[in-house]
């Protein structure tokens, strides 16, 4: 069981979580139609009474984003007030993950995004180590990543997320920690969700925009940080068979920050990860608040 803070916003106000309520009509409950964001934020390790949150202005831009693919506006500096506010209210004391919600809250039955209600809402939830961080196994999913034609992946669409469902359950199911999704091209696209990145020769390898990839934030952190440190950074498609034979392997997302791979299906993958760690080291100390040079992918909140 998830340990919930005890104050959620809701229908515009900061409520105690046991409070905030939806109806079982809920348009979106049935439809899909809700676009979701997810944030990390912990104590500052040099000041308790200060609460850190990695990137929120890229964070919050990209949910207001995924709020106008389904004909919402919500401004980010509204979301901005809310987090604040709800952070303020529960004063938390261990790291958590911030969960904003945009959906459709009429209680009509058409599937429609047009004359309708919407509204939005926010938890959070005290969370540790998403997945292992020594390294996860994975399996290569029978499903197959949604097309850009077909949903709009550039946002965070929830109904979408039924397919990462399907994969993570298929791959826990049989044995594996997670799945790793091929595009419709037949080339490797994400895993449930987390972006994938690969090394050869050097060079830091991860699946472009065009191959049906959610434009994570964390991967993008990525991209910047080798790039800084002059690794060659190169976004294409990837072939299966290169992810037996990299000389690394890990994911990242919000949620799983940067995760090796150490077993894709029968294949053991090497252990030796000397890029992987050097980036993972400067994204702790980012999200820590002790790099001056990217003090401005921090954003700091006062508990007091």
């Amino acid at each position: 069981m998830h340990e919930f803070l005890p104050y959620a916003w809701f229908e515009g106000k900061c409520i105690p979580f046991k409070e905030a309520k939806i109806s079982i009509a809920t348009h979106a409950l049935h439809y899909g139609t809700a676009a979701f964001g997810g944030m990390r934020a912990i104590p500052n390790p040099t000041n308790k009474e200060e609460f850190l949150l990695f990137r929120t202005d890229k964070h919050i831009k990209r949910l207001s984003q995924s709020a106008k693919l389904l004909l919402t506006d919500i401004s980010e500096e509204y979301i901005f007030k809310a987090i604040e506010e709800v952070i303020k209210r529960n004063k938390p004391e261990k790291p958590i993950y911030i969960r904003p919600f945009v959906y459709t809250s009429d209680l009509g039955i058409a599937p429609r995004l047009h004359n309708i209600e919407t509204d939005f809402f926010m938890y959070c939830i005290e969370l540790g180590d998403y997945l292992s961080p020594d390294g996860v196994s994975c399996r290569m999913s029978s499903w197959t990543r949604q097309e850009d034609r077909s949903l709009p992946l550039r946002g965070k669409i929830s109904g979408a997320y039924i397919t990462s469902s399907l994969a993570k359950t298929e791959a826990s199911l049989s044995g594996f920690d997670e799945a790793l999704l091929l595009n419709s091209s037949g080339k490797v696209s994400e895993a449930s969700g987390m972006n994938l990145f690969i090394v050869r020769n050097g060079d830091l390898i991860t699946p472009g925009v065009d191959q049906d990839i959610l434009e994570g934030i964390t991967r993008a952190s990525v991209i910047e940080l080798a790039k800084s440190f002059g690794i060659n950074v190169i976004e294409r498609p990837v072939d299966k068979t290169e992810l037996l034979i990299a000389d690394e392997v890990f994911l990242t997302g919000t949620a799983a920050k940067i995760t090796p791979v150490k077993k894709i299906e029968s294949s053991e993958l090497n252990g030796e990860r000397p890029i992987m760690n050097k980036l993972k080291s400067k994204l702790i100390e980012i999200t820590e608040g002790r790099s001056q040079d990217y003090d401005n992918w921090v954003t700091r909140i006062s508990l007091k």
